[in-house]
């Protein structure tokens, strides 16, 4: 299967406290259909399939009563799952992807590796612990688990920022830029993009 399959791949995960399916396609046009139960991260998530031009469906229900914690852990870990599966050994791509992304006093970098090698670097500023009643730690939390099970080295920055809605908007939009990037096929590069010969 190519990174740029056009095939929907499908992943669900129920447990005792979330019920999250996703729907994914690489090659798509931005079309999004998001109701994880959470405004903000609908919001979000539909911020990054079209600027990943992906097309995205993710249906979530969790103990939002308790918190947003695990709807937002559960919904990156079937998000990660969906695009492991959707790059299936990563063959033919070009691997690094990297966008500079601006909303209007802020400012996010995100650059990643198709690597199979899982790290999330995590720098950003916010201001409140709160944004559209959603706590900003989530943020690194959802980014977490969804590079972990994709199998991807995430580095997320923002170098400077006010508003934190900015500032996170941003970040979706970057990373959705820099993940189409490197998924993108390189008519150029070797089957598998390592000196190793394997990823």
């Amino acid at each position: 299967m190519s990174a740029k399959s056009s095939d929907m791949i499908e992943e669900k995960r129920t447990t005792k406290e979330t019920d999250v399916y996703v729907a994914l396609r690489a090659d798509g046009k931005g079309n999004a259909d998001i109701a994880t139960g959470i405004g903000f991260l609908d919001h979000m998530l539909t911020l990054f399939c079209v600027h990943g031009r992906l097309d995205l469906a993710v249906k979530a229900k969790g103990d939002t009563e308790v918190d947003y914690h695990h709807t937002v852990e559960d919904v990156g870990i079937v998000l990660g799952d969906a695009l492991k599966k959707t790059l299936a050994g990563r063959k033919g791509v070009r691997r690094y992807g990297s966008a500079l992304v601006p909303m209007d006093e802020a400012l996010a970098s995100v650059a990643l590796d198709l690597s199979n090698r899982p790290y999330l670097v995590f720098k950003v500023p916010f201001a409140s612990a709160t944004v559209g009643g959603f706590d900003t730690q989530l943020f690194s939390e959802f980014f977490r688990a969804l590079v972990t099970r994709a199998g991807i080295t995430c580095h997320i920055q923002v170098p400077y920022g006010a508003n934190d809605h900015h500032m996170i908007e941003a970040v979706f939009k970057a990373f959705g830029r820099a993940l189409a990037a490197a998924m993108e096929i390189d008519p150029h590069a070797p089957e598998v993009f390592s000196s190793k010969g394997v990823l």
